[in-house]
């Protein structure tokens, strides 16, 4: 069962801009500041937007009975089929950071006709050897599971100064998120396989993203999958300002935003953005035509998936963006 949360309503062709937080988190800890930045939503009201939460880690869910079988990281990407059928989305673009990104890109290979574009925070390729697991482990039962999770969240430097943001995390996600529940994530996340992806020419019978991609990186993140993927349609942000951090999307609302615009322009998606800085209004895109692709198979790669249930409320929350209204929704995958 995965909690989606939709905010606006489908506009036109375009795509849904679909998100994915990471392990430890969920779509309003890791994306909040994001979509609530002034720009970012000068963007987002040309978009419908599509926030889903990994089983269990919304806030206020119930626990997981005992024994239950946590999904893969394989089987959580082949549930989002599901979500994009359901709202009857042509395509998404992903967001997606850490597990959410791996997740993302998991989704893109198999069903590459429903991706537009994916913009990929902290990803991290490759599974974990059998000394990162045991040092994981061993972490486990030494350390609350806070401060378990917090090292793939934040920059060694914000642990070792402990910031404001840093404290500020570790009481969200031990007081919002059930503890049972995020630790079956956190063993799944740490018991992922390599991500099976090589840009072309590397390997024999190399498979990569075929939609255009952003790749964002915070400090001490991982680089590895920037060598994996087509250079002709991959733009690569590194953020090393000193304030950065682990979560460029919490850190740096702004410069994410901007990257965002751009990356949305030259899908030729948004004809208009207002920039604050000039006052001479609207600036108009560099890019007007829409790349045409083709979608001949679209939604039949996942026509099993078809029947899905879902229960719905429909509410006003202040905490998703001011005057926006949300569905809220859970969907049986």
């Amino acid at each position: 069962m995965l909690h989606v949360v939709i905010r606006g309503a489908p506009k036109g062709n375009k795509p849904a801009i679909l998100t994915y937080h990471d392990v430890g988190l969920n779509h309003k800890l890791c994306f909040n500041s994001f979509f609530n930045n002034e720009d970012m939503q000068e963007i987002t009201k040309h978009f419908v937007v599509c926030h889903v939460d990994a089983p269990g880690q919304q806030i206020g869910a119930s626990q997981m009975p005992q024994g239950y079988q946590y999904p893969t990281m394989d089987q959580l990407a082949g549930m989002l089929p599901t979500v994009v059928q359901h709202f009857g989305f042509k395509s998404i673009v992903g967001i997606g950071v850490g597990a959410g990104a791996y997740i993302l890109a998991k989704f893109a290979l198999i069903f590459p006709d429903m991706v537009e574009g994916l913009v990929l925070l902290n990803i991290d390729p490759n599974g974990k050897g059998w000394i990162d697991w045991a040092a994981a482990k061993l972490s486990g039962l030494t350390s609350a599971l806070p401060d378990t999770v917090l090292p793939h969240l934040f920059s060694q430097e914000e642990l070792m100064n402990n910031t404001e943001l840093v404290q500020s995390y570790r009481q969200q996600i031990n007081n919002t998120v059930n503890q049972f529940n995020l630790q079956l994530f956190w063993n799944m996340y740490n018991g992922r396989r390599d991500l099976e992806m090589n840009r072309s020419g590397t390997v024999l019978n190399a498979k990569t993203l075929k939609c255009p991609v952003m790749l964002v990186v915070g400090d001490n993140a991982p680089v590895e999958c920037n060598s994996k993927l087509d250079p002709t349609n991959t733009t690569f942000l590194k953020v090393t300002m000193a304030d950065s951090g682990g979560l460029p999307q919490l850190t740096q609302p702004g410069k994410l935003t901007e990257a965002f615009k751009y990356f949305l322009q030259g899908m030729g998606y948004i004809a208009y953005v207002k920039d604050r800085r000039l006052s001479g209004g609207p600036v108009p895109s560099a890019s007007m035509t829409r790349l045409a692709r083709s979608r001949t198979a679209s939604l039949n790669s996942a026509s099993s998936m078809d029947g899905s249930r879902s229960r719905a409320c429909t509410h006003s929350d202040s905490s998703e963006g001011v005057g926006t209204v949300t569905h809220t929704m859970e969907v049986s995958c």
